[in-house]
């Protein structure tokens, strides 16, 4: 019994370091959880209901270029597990401060941004690079101002080269590939 009691405390430790918790009330930590996975899941319904996806070109046989991802947990998966959300809810569990609340009020303004053009759907390249180029922006202001806050939740939110070429990689060797969902 010992060892189980020893795995379950390894485990809220290694919960409490992961989300920045230490000596947060529970009830703050939950509210974080469902403040960020509510607004994923608000940006997310957003963007199923706006996109319909259209063949790119007549070559493609009718099938849209994206597909829908299945099942109930596909609505909310992408957003939640996204890395500037768990950076959000490690900002979110930091102590009350100036800088926390200005991050906080960036992944919010960031988010909402992101559904936006969603929505928008912009076809021009110009808009396209304006949605780019915003939501780029507005992802490193956060970051940046997470960093400031926890270097963790910081460092989470900063795309790294190496995990931008480790993306592009995996990209090119599924490209051609059916998705599984």
């Amino acid at each position: 019994m010992v060892a189980i009691d020893e795995a379950v405390d390894t485990a809220k430790d290694a919960a409490t370091d992961f989300l920045n918790a230490d000596g947060r009330h529970p009830g703050h930590v939950l509210l974080g959880a469902v403040l960020t996975v509510g607004f994923g899941f608000a940006a997310t319904t957003l963007a199923r209901r706006t996109i319909r996806p259209q063949p790119l070109h007549a070559a493609d046989g009718g099938k849209p270029v994206t597909e829908r991802p299945r099942g109930a947990l596909s609505l909310i998966l992408p957003a939640v597990f996204s890395a500037t959300t768990l950076s959000a809810l490690r900002v979110w569990n930091a102590p009350p401060a100036r800088e926390r609340s200005l991050a906080i009020g960036l992944w919010t303004a960031a988010q909402a941004l992101n559904a936006v053009w969603i929505a928008l759907r912009p076809a021009s390249r110009g808009l396209q690079i304006a949605a780019a180029m915003s939501s780029a922006g507005m992802a490193a202001a956060f970051a940046h101002e997470a960093r400031k806050v926890d270097v963790a939740a910081g460092t989470w939110a900063a795309p790294l080269g190496g995990g931008v070429r480790i993306a592009n990689t995996v990209q090119e060797k599924v490209e051609d590939r059916p998705t599984l969902h």
